[in-house]
């Protein structure tokens, strides 16, 4: 509800997980897959991984917008801080900081200017740690970067697949427009980059894309259709196993980008 009050969230979590996998020659070799073993946290550079994480993580927000799913003024912060290993013991050292801002601002009686910007970083804590892979960072899809597909912006392999980053930073801005009935559009522009070192964020170095949406409100929320143009095309990007074939990409999905 637009006149709710705003809320402030504040959370403490402790995990401690085991995991342990191993990928099929096959599996690994089907580069069609590739997205699909990301998207599961599981490394396809080795294909297998094993070991403990014991972490603690510490998430704060605010949200003064009433409503995400149709936010039209105010805006949404939040901050996650996690420490993995040391005294908490487990296989994985690290400790990771990022950060999220999103703000919407009406234009008149009918259009919104809405804006998200990211960043974060996560690093080992000692010379011998180690990360997880699932805690590498990608961008691309529907909900960043739309220019490109789910995991392809990131460091590249010396072959040009996406192997993830320690760092990242994004932005995505829409102005929202009603047109008939439930139906409504966009303008959009994202930008971003992934950077393969910790704490090595390079605004100069950054990703764009440009494009239109189309929006279908329901009362879960919009349907979504985006399309997204590359301004800047990511040089020896191979998308399933072949050189990128195309400078723009559909994306269909519920709910707002953000």
């Amino acid at each position: 509800m637009l006149g709710a009050h705003p809320a402030t969230t504040l959370s403490f979590t402790y995990a401690n997980e085991w995991e342990q996998y191993e990928i099929s020659n096959e599996v690994l070799e089907d580069l069609t897959l590739r997205d699909e073993l990301i998207a599961l946290g599981l490394d396809p550079r080795t294909g297998s991984g094993e070991g403990q994480r014991s972490a603690i993580s510490l998430d704060a927000g605010r949200n003064t917008t009433g409503n995400l799913l149709d936010a039209r003024r105010g805006y949404a912060a939040s901050v996650h801080l996690e420490q993995a290993g040391k005294f908490l013991q487990g296989d994985f050292d690290y400790y990771q900081t990022s950060g999220e801002l999103r703000m919407y601002r009406a234009l008149g009686t009918r259009a919104v200017l809405a804006a998200k910007v990211r960043a974060g970083s996560i690093d080992g804590i000692g010379a011998d740690a180690t990360v997880p892979f699932f805690k590498r960072y990608f961008l691309g899809g529907a909900t960043n970067l739309r220019g490109w597909g789910r995991f392809d912006v990131a460091p590249l392999s010396g072959s040009g697949l996406p192997l993830g980053g320690h760092s990242f930073m994004d932005f995505s801005t829409e102005v929202r427009l009603p047109l008939i009935g439930n139906f409504g559009a966009v303008v959009l522009l994202d930008g971003g980059n992934v950077w393969a070192n910790s704490w090595d964020i390079n605004l100069g170095d950054l990703r764009y894309d440009v494009g239109p949406g189309l929006r279908y409100n329901t009362p879960v929320g919009p349907l979504r259709a985006d399309i997204g143009f590359q301004l800047n095309r990511i040089p020896g990007l191979l998308v399933n196993g072949e050189p990128e074939p195309r400078r723009f990409r559909f994306h269909f999905s519920i709910g707002q980008a953000f």
